[in-house]
């Protein structure tokens, strides 16, 4: 497939004699009607699924706006000038790639977006760790009394948001979105790291890594991961701000420990320590010195940062700090639902953790299928006991068995902080971090998350109230 997708304008006024051909009915592509229609331009509506919409409910809102469904109609792409497609659908697929003219330009709603809006903006793009970092650089942009905004891959479809006034557009990028977009001009933009994702749809590593790195040229400040070869920047002429652990060159930021505890560092200040960030592990703590990075590619103060940062209660359900009791890091983890996940909040806790003090795990459901060995060697070298349940607990206990890592069974969340409540000492951690789906015992893993919160919280409630008797 041939097709343009880079420098040819779709402002609006350039739009109003082309044909537009809206490929998918979901949030984003509906974003785009909506965003054609109160511009006074209609569009056909592509989508393979035969209910990806109510036929009466778009029909009322979009009377003039033609709805295929239940297939990709090859005579209507083919006649598109501009296809604006959803991230969701891979326009290599030989149905669409064949049937799409090779004038045609294929781009997605942020490169529609961006070229009708200068709002500013700073994107985040990577593996892992997107969400978080966004999140948390919204909540700072917020606290520091700035009009700030997520949109992209989290947060409403950002067409929706065009018409507002926003200081700052804080934009989660994936790689399919990448795919379609040449024109942001970003204050800052990341990629955080590289690990294999979406090969299916990518093919090769190096074309993913290709897509990630295409959010370097449509910013002005490029901020690297230092640890991570794939985020590096080709154009060594770019403004370039990086993190990473270890020492930092002046104007970077890095992690050192200074008298016994590990510390954020700007060059060689130190702005805090990791023990007294709202969310767990060393991988978070590296995606705050992401989120540090980008406030000051934009200009933010960083000791108004850091005075904010400590205010960020993290992510529902993903290395979340629920709880200090007894002076014991209590963290739902329940979004970890295959190995890799939690692989990474193994590994980043035993990071900053003292070798004096223990990490528990609770661990276990249905795994899917998934194989489980990659766990045994983090079992063996970090975890003091692993607690399981569900489905598949019994395998991931026969794993800690075989890492000589002692291992109990239990039939609930609930019996298992029970049962640590016995054994735990000030300075230790207890992590829920399933490694598998929850769909065993439990609606969803936000569920699941609720219950393990739920249950510590009730440990500290009953303790309060032992000690008020005590005390009367």
């Amino acid at each position: 497939m041939k097709q343009k997708t880079s420098q040819t304008p779709l402002a609006l006024a350039q739009l109003t004699a082309k044909k537009i051909v809206v490929l998918g009915a979901g949030l984003t592509g509906l974003s785009c009607v909506r965003f054609l229609k109160e511009n006074g331009l209609t569009c056909s509506v592509n989508d393979s699924r035969d209910n990806a919409v109510s036929v009466e409910v778009f029909q009322q809102e979009f009377p003039k706006v033609s709805l295929v469904l239940g297939g990709w109609d090859t005579a209507l792409i083919a006649s598109a000038d501009i296809l604006l497609v959803s991230p969701g659908i891979d326009t290599s697929i030989a149905i669409i790639a064949d049937a799409v003219n090779e004038n045609c330009i294929v781009a997605g709603d942020v490169e529609l977006y961006c070229q009708n809006s200068n709002t500013p903006i700073l994107a985040v793009t990577g593996s892992n760790g997107k969400s978080t970092v966004v999140s948390l650089l919204a909540f700072i942009g917020k606290k520091l009394g700035k009009n700030v905004e997520l949109g992209g891959n989290i947060g409403v479809p950002v067409l929706e948001q065009i018409q507002k006034t926003i200081d700052c557009l804080v934009l989660e990028l994936s790689s399919f979105q990448l795919e379609t977009l040449h024109s942001m001009n970003a204050i800052g933009a990341t990629v955080l790291n590289i690990s294999d994702d979406h090969l299916d749809r990518h093919k090769t590593l190096e074309n993913y890594i290709t897509i990630k790195q295409s959010i370097y040229n449509q910013c002005q400040t490029a901020v690297i991961n230092r640890d991570d070869a794939n985020t590096h920047v080709v154009d060594k002429n770019r403004n370039i701000v990086s993190f990473g652990k270890g020492t930092a060159a002046k104007g970077h930021f890095g992690l050192e420990v200074i008298e016994g505890k590990m510390q954020l560092m700007f060059g060689s200040t130190a702005l805090i320590a990791v023990d007294e960030l709202p969310i767990a592990g060393l991988h978070n703590a590296l995606n705050c010195l992401a989120v540090l990075a980008l406030g000051y590619s934009a200009n933010w103060p960083i000791k108004e940062i850091l005075k904010h940062i400590v205010k960020f209660e993290g992510l529902a359900h993903r290395c979340q700090l629920v709880s200090k009791y007894k002076n014991v890091q209590w963290i739902n983890d329940s979004k970890a639902t295959n190995v890799g996940a939690t692989l990474a909040a193994i590994e980043g806790l035993a990071a900053i953790m003292s070798p004096d003090n223990n990490l528990y795990v609770i661990a276990g459901g249905d795994g899917k299928g998934a194989d489980f060995i990659p766990l045994q060697s983090v079992i063996s070298k970090h975890i003091s006991q692993v607690y399981t349940l569900g489905k598949d607990g019994d395998e991931i206990a026969l794993l800690a068995n075989k890492a000589k890592t002692a291992s109990r069974k239990v039939s609930s969340i609930e019996e298992a902080v029970n049962a640590l409540d016995d054994v735990v000492k000030a300075g230790d951690i207890v992590l829920l971090s399933p490694a598998c789906a929850s769909i065993d015992m439990f609606k969803n893993f936000a569920e699941r998350g609720n219950v393990f919160v739920n249950a510590v919280n009730d440990l500290s409630a009953n303790d309060e109230a032992q000690t008020l008797r005590e005390m009367s």
